[in-house]
């Protein structure tokens, strides 16, 4: 019970925190760029926090919040982000985001077939809504009894941690799990470029002096996310017919929109806590998880038939489970220090720019910054229901902008903030070639996902295992010495054998009938 109640007391101050004038602000300009972001195809939420991260260095500076401003900005990207796709993909029939492919299934036909576009967007936006709200709950109450167990791990626990981050991304990725495990070495290896933190040697600068700095994560990811994407984008937007649609949200149909809600409570929510707690394994987040609700909706649903002709339960589901899940990647990265999803990965790396360290301590270090973040979430997702069910006629307008006019816009926007971050050319070299590689690893349909998370728990993984071997004179078995790491350590290794077992199950079931 006192725990309950302090959890209560923190929030209430969190809320005192986020409310502040200029961090409200700062929300309502993250939810508004983020829904632009969000319902122009191929940007996303993760391209929008990357180009944005420079910026809220000299927020987190020089504003009078600080870096809890700084990662409500971010935050407030993310979410509207999460909302603006919904428009391209029920108005277009193209999904904004990634997370939102789903809703082409039955949210474009019941705009289109059945002529309720109204009715599409506020389902989504209020399923979305009671998703986040959920979640939020769960993220308030889970995130510090776990960041209380995390402050006791050692670095073999850390360690093993860090490789179940990493096992789960091949182990549960949609993509080859060659692939991934390609993906995560890359981003190991950019992440061991510069000098070694623990003797002080230069390592992979091959006599570049610029270059035992480290290769930044901001602007690899600013051309991974910024750059590349934009760029393939820019290609695929001109291809085949676009259908459209004009909507406008009315009373009739946020009612509507509510009674069938209600009608499919016993569904919506055990799918938002479904999506809360796969979101914080580490590596996924809202695309996961949107796949993940839509699926289980159809599972479980008596009128399987509907679906893909405009069932409002493949509207709802996928949405509430992309927005909880969404949320639960923020879980692994505040209490152990380990991105959820890429977007999360992005938001990680300016805590650490921001002078900050996620994991366990920060709620002790940091209590206002945590509190005051979890408290804009409540804030930043109720702001976007608002907006979303007030603008929705502006916000197809946005879609019809020419790319000719986006894509330029962009890579001047990702390159002037890959610039100002430490006012280095280098960074601008770095941008841009990844920008292009980006744009060949998404036509390869290589995940970014991993690369981004190697990238960032590079450092940290190198120097939990080194000081975990010199603490045991070498001996590799205290890597497994403990309870905890002993678990984690064979559930990782579950993670690396399930892809085999998945390929094993076809081959069986077509040599059954032979038999």
């Amino acid at each position: 019970m006192n725990e309950f109640l302090s959890i209560l007391g923190d929030l209430a101050s969190g809320f005192g925190t986020a409310a502040q004038p200029f961090n409200l602000l700062m929300l309502l300009i993250g939810v508004l760029l983020g829904l632009v972001i969000g319902v122009l195809p191929g940007l996303g939420g993760t391209s929008g926090v990357a180009i944005l991260l420079p910026v809220t260095v000299h927020i987190a500076s020089g504003g009078p919040g600080g870096a809890t401003s700084a990662v409500i900005l971010l935050c407030g990207v993310y979410w509207g982000a999460l909302f603006g796709g919904v428009v391209t993909s029920i108005l277009f029939n193209i999904p904004g985001e990634p997370w939102s492919v789903v809703l082409l299934f039955d949210g474009f036909p019941l705009a289109k077939r059945k002529g309720r576009p109204g009715l599409a967007l506020s389902s989504s936006f209020l399923a979305s809504f009671v998703g986040a709200l959920l979640a939020t709950l769960l993220f308030t109450f889970f995130s510090k009894p776990l960041a209380d167990i995390a402050i006791r791990f050692g670095p073999p626990e850390l360690f093993a941690v860090f490789i179940l981050s990493f096992t789960t991304l091949v182990g549960l990725g949609a993509e080859s799990p060659l692939k991934s495990v390609m993906m995560i070495g890359f981003g190991l290896l950019l992440a061991a470029v510069g000098f070694d933190t623990l003797t002080g040697s230069p390592r992979l600068a091959f006599g570049h002096i610029e270059v035992l700095s480290g290769i930044g994560f901001v602007p690899v990811t600013i051309g991974l996310f910024g750059i590349g994407e934009i760029l393939a984008s820019a290609e695929e937007s001109g291809i085949g017919h676009v259908e459209r649609l004009s909507a406008r949200v009315g009373f009739k149909d946020i009612r509507e929109a509510f009674g069938a809600l209600r009608q499919r409570l016993h569904l919506i929510l055990p799918i938002s806590v479904i999506g809360f707690f796969f979101g914080s394994l580490p590596g996924h987040g809202a695309t996961a998880g949107s796949f993940l609700g839509y699926g289980l909706a159809r599972q479980y649903s008596k009128n399987k038939a509907d679906f893909g002709k405009g069932e409002i339960s493949g509207i709802m589901a996928p949405q509430a489970a992309a927005d909880s899940a969404a949320v639960g990647s923020l879980v692994p990265m505040i209490a152990l220090g380990v991105p959820g999803s890429p977007t999360s990965a992005v938001i990680m790396a300016g805590l650490f720019i921001w002078g900050l360290n996620p994991g366990p301590l920060l709620f002790v270090e940091h209590k206002d910054f945590v509190w005051g973040l979890i408290a804009s979430v409540y804030l930043g997702h109720l702001l976007t229901f608002l907006i979303c069910l007030t603008t929705v006629p502006l916000l197809a307008m946005i879609m019809r902008t020419p790319y000719a006019i986006i894509t330029p816009f962009i890579v001047i926007i990702s390159i002037i903030g890959a610039y100002s971050l430490n006012n280095s050319l280098f960074d601008v070299g770095v941008t841009v070639v990844f920008g292009v590689v980006g744009y060949w690893l998404r036509k390869m349909k290589y995940p970014l996902a991993p690369l981004v998370v190697a990238l960032v728990l590079g450092d940290s993984t190198e120097r939990t295992l080194r000081q975990s071997l010199i603490a045991s004179g070498g001996n590799p078995l205290i890597l497994v010495g403990s309870p905890i790491a002993a678990a984690l350590m064979a559930l990782a290794a579950l993670m690396i054998l399930l892809p085999f077992a998945k390929s094993l199950l076809p081959r069986r079931r077509t040599a059954s009938p032979a038999a």
